[in-house]
């Protein structure tokens, strides 16, 4: 279940706690074009990370490569699962290794939610722990669970076209949250709502993330987004220029 379901804002970040994630001059290339240079940061628990920059600056090629989505040209994404584990070098994965790492210990949420249309809200949900295995009426209880805690009680049979955006938003949510990830990955996630619903799906973000002790590394262009985090990235040309947990110490 999801451990009484969101409850917790923000919050600031356990700054003793081992990192969850560790990137060391992160390089990415394409056609001569350089997305990422010397890129690095370190993420641990409970921190929500708003990574900013203008077009081109390289903020959603980082996401991809801090999720194993892509890997780097050179540098290094060390990955913790769990605590006392020992880290996990993202660069000696193949691609079917990152991708299980990513099946199992990492949530996704997008700009469109990328919900399966033709499958109910509960589906939706259920599809994530069943692809790892999870019985089907496992998976099911425990999507009930997140939607429930995420205000969707009553909405579990469902499809996307049969709710508004910001329901959809919140489904994305759940699938993302239901086994529990280590860690949370959001793409400009309020970027199709209108401001009222931007910041109830922002709360339910922020805070089913948050209060399971994970981290939530979103990108944004969106300030006052970026002003509910407790930490910011500002990247430009593929650098990163700014971060204000360097500032704050």
């Amino acid at each position: 279940m999801c451990r009484g379901g969101p409850s917790a804002d923000a919050g600031g970040m356990i700054t003793s706690a081992p990192p969850v994630l560790q990137a060391h001059s992160l390089s990415k290339t394409y056609d001569s074009a350089q997305a990422l240079v010397d890129a690095g940061l370190t993420v641990r628990p409970s921190e929500s990370v708003a990574i900013m920059g203008p077009s081109g600056s390289g903020k959603t090629t980082l996401m991809h490569v801090l999720s194993g989505i892509l890997p780097a040209d050179t540098g290094e994404v060390q990955f913790s699962p769990a605590a006392g584990q020992a880290p996990l070098r993202m660069s000696t994965m193949d691609a079917e290794q990152r991708a299980r790492l990513r099946r199992e210990h990492i949530g996704f949420v997008f700009q469109e939610g990328l919900l399966l249309p033709e499958l109910t809200a509960l589906e939706n949900v259920a599809v994530a722990l069943m692809v790892s295995g999870t019985p089907r009426a496992a998976a099911e209880q425990r999507a009930a669970g997140w939607l429930a805690a995420l205000g969707l009680a009553g909405f579990e049979q469902r499809r996307p076209g049969q709710l508004s955006g910001g329901q959809a938003q919140r489904v994305a949510i759940a699938r993302a949250q239901v086994n529990e990830p280590a860690v949370v990955f959001a793409d400009e996630p309020t970027g199709a709502l209108d401001s009222a619903t931007s910041e109830s799906v922002l709360d339910a973000l922020l805070s089913s993330t948050v209060s399971r002790g994970a981290p939530l590394v979103m990108v944004t262009h969106d300030e006052s987004v970026a002003a509910r985090c407790s930490r910011l990235i500002r990247l430009q040309d593929g650098r990163v220029v700014h971060d204000s947990a360097e500032v704050a110490a």
